[in-house]
């Protein structure tokens, strides 16, 4: 069941276009990630959404109601912002309250639902105490827990953990995300953090200056970008030119010349164009030290080596094409050394054709 649709939405501030008809719905439970850099629409969308601001053209209906002209107190959302919005003068309790009291909800039920939400992020025993004597991730969790008071259908996220630190932001990431499973609602989350939308998302919508530019599941988008754009937004990736020759007799896949050398694809779908760009991730190129046979087997000479903990991040020269590099990551500590030359193999299903031609 679709709880939350938008059609063709575009606002604009003088004659600048924040939004450029965007297109995206949500199903009943599902968490959506608005993915994209900062400027890119994002978060004027999501405050369109709660109704915060108009749009010019365009709709966006919840639960099946168009809501034009709705005020946000009467849409079926709630709203956790960056920066928290507590009130500095009321209490943990009064500001969980504070949604349930704007709705005029009998006293009785204030207090039962205040209790519930407060236990359900851990805060039954900070009711009394004021915002400034909380910590950032207890702030956050009474912005939450104001938002899960009021049982809305969505709830909207506007880059709720960017003021934590990395551990917390972990911690408190997947808190919401088992609350959000738990409870069944829908989720509208805004971040430019990649790792975010893939870790938490059931679909990503990736933004760039007001447009959609790919909309999918965490694998379809990083497995599959469409373009320049979303492969080197949504994680790390190797972009480049490949000019698609034919096909390979043997094994029906496209060959290609490319930076690497002569270059196998593996593709469902064909190439846009005759000369186009195709990507691969630096974790897909897998280590080869033997002389035996394989597809896309290439020398790499190191240009530098930085160990990370958990991989070893490689910056590698082209075989063909000296000035270009690449990224490839080993898992762990690696013996590979700068200055030396090192055999990778990238399997052609590996790497992907973007639909994006070379101009």
């Amino acid at each position: 069941m679709s709880v939350l649709d938008v059609a063709n939405a575009r606002i604009r501030f003088g004659s600048y276009e924040a939004l450029k008809g965007i297109t995206f719905g949500a199903q009943q439970g599902q968490f959506v990630t608005l993915l994209g850099p900062s400027g890119c629409g994002k978060t004027t969308l999501l405050r369109a959404i709660a109704g915060f601001i108009d749009l010019d053209d365009g709709r966006i209906g919840i639960d099946g109601d168009d809501m034009t002209g709705v005020s946000p107190e009467r849409r079926n959302t709630a709203m956790c912002f960056q920066s928290y919005a507590l009130f500095p003068h009321m209490t943990v309790f009064e500001n969980i309250a504070f949604g349930l009291r704007q709705k005029r909800t009998p006293k009785a039920e204030i207090e039962k639902r205040v209790a519930e939400s407060a236990a359900q992020v851990s805060l039954q025993t900070q009711l009394s105490k004021l915002p400034g004597q909380l910590s950032g991730g207890q702030q956050q969790r009474v912005a939450l827990a104001r938002a899960l008071a009021v049982r809305p259908g969505v709830i909207l996220f506007d880059e709720p953990l960017s003021n934590l630190d990395a551990r917390l932001r972990d911690q408190v990431r997947f808190e919401i995300r088992q609350l959000q499973k738990t409870h069944g609602f829908t989720a509208v989350y805004v971040t430019h953090d990649q790792s975010e939308a893939l870790a938490m998302s059931d679909l990503v919508v990736v933004m760039n200056g007001g447009k959609i530019e790919q909309s999918g599941t965490p694998n379809e988008v990083y497995y599959q970008p469409v373009n320049r754009f979303v492969a080197d937004f949504v994680g790390t990736a190797n972009i480049m030119a490949a000019h698609v020759t034919g096909r390979d007799d043997a094994t029906g896949h496209y060959r290609a010349t490319t930076p690497l050398g002569e270059t196998l694809i593996a593709s469902e779908t064909p190439p846009v164009a005759k000369s186009v760009y195709a990507s691969w991730r630096p974790e897909d190129a897998v280590s080869r030290p033997d002389d035996g046979p394989g597809a896309n087997i290439y020398s790499f000479e190191v240009r530098t080596r930085s160990f990370l903990g958990n991989l070893t991040d490689l910056t590698v020269a082209a075989p063909e094409k000296q000035e270009s590099t690449f990224r490839i990551q080993v898992l762990g500590q690696s013996s590979i050394n700068e200055a030396s030359t090192y055999r990778f193999e990238i399997a052609p299903e590996k790497i992907r054709f973007l639909k994006e031609a070379v101009e």
